[in-house]
């Protein structure tokens, strides 16, 4: 069922990147070298890894969104199929921003992923702006 994926799979990341943002927390207040990471704090590797930690749980949270509202319009919106797996290749932007950071890979992943994601938000709006008789739930 289209959008029960891109909600479990939000909530996985989301928790991933979460704890991601301990391991942040670590480098910057106890690790060895602390001072150098702090310095570094707005260029180079710390504020790539800030950025994917920040994306990260931008775009999980948006595939919950996107997944609950996929599963309760699902009879109302066009291509449904096509939006969910757009929204779940927008993870590949933060995680494409990780294996820039620690793997050196070049940005391709964060770029495909950009594009998905803001199509699946763009395409979903559309949508929705075109749907007719919105059902309305007190």
């Amino acid at each position: 069922m289209e959008g029960k994926k891109n909600i479990a799979t939000g909530f996985i990341i989301m928790g991933l990147f979460m704890a991601y943002g301990f391991l942040l927390i670590y480098l910057r207040d106890f690790a060895a070298g602390k001072d150098e990471w702090i310095q570094s704090y707005g260029s180079g590797k710390h504020f790539e890894a800030r950025l994917a930690h920040v994306h990260g749980n931008l775009f999980a949270f948006l595939n919950i969104l996107i997944g609950y509202l996929l599963l309760h319009f699902r009879n109302k919106l066009p291509q449904v199929k096509i939006i969910s797996w757009l929204a779940l290749a927008g993870l590949l932007m933060p995680i494409g921003i990780l294996a820039e950071v620690y793997l050196g890979l070049p940005p391709v992943l964060v770029l495909i992923g950009a594009l998905a994601m803001t199509v699946s938000v763009t395409w979903l709006g559309i949508s929705f702006f075109k749907m007719k008789n919105i059902p309305v739930t007190n």
